[in-house]
């Protein structure tokens, strides 16, 4: 005889997920390639626009300061592979009742993210760090793709859940 246990219990069967979803959780982990890119080449000591003593004072670089860039950059792809746990048909490490609403915090957290992120670029105090307007605008285009990251992450839990929610009420 045997015990089934959660652990065990097969997860019922579900819709794959639409092809939007896939395509949207693979932008998402795309649009961190640029900003990781930036911050190993400014980890590396390739000039980014940063002179030698902001490298230096503020970010130490050379220093501790290559480590936070590259485990922040580590990080940021990470959590951008995320969505992809949502569209997978193969591997569900965690239940849908616990990844759902996962899902949904983490797409809020992205909004204030990039609504923090966007007061933080148009600060006066962040421009002034950039030694050109070419750096300005390289960065710029390194880090613009991630302000779409909140939107696609919202799509892909909402198809996630819904995909989830029609299995719970018994029509899947």
């Amino acid at each position: 005889m045997t015990i089934m246990t959660t652990a065990t219990t097969p997860l019922p069967a579900i819709a794959p997920a639409p092809v939007w979803a896939r395509r949207a959780a693979h932008a998402v982990a795309l649009c961190a390639v640029p900003s990781v890119f930036w911050r190993i080449a400014m980890a590396s000591g390739v000039p980014v626009g940063y002179s030698d003593r902001v490298l230096r004072d503020v970010f130490d670089i050379p220093g501790w300061g290559i480590a936070y860039v590259v485990g922040l950059s580590v990080l940021t792809e990470l959590a951008a592979l995320f969505p992809l746990l949502l569209v997978s048909d193969r591997w569900r490490p965690l239940r849908p009742t616990v990844l759902a609403p996962l899902a949904w915090t983490a797409s809020g957290v992205l909004v204030l993210v990039a609504v923090w992120q966007l007061v933080v670029a148009l600060s006066v105090e962040s421009r002034t760090y950039m030694s050109s307007g070419t750096a300005q605008t390289v960065w710029a285009f390194a880090f613009a793709p991630l302000f779409a990251v909140p939107a696609l992450m919202t799509a892909v839990t909402w198809s996630y859940a819904k995909r989830h929610r029609t299995v719970g009420r018994g029509r899947g």
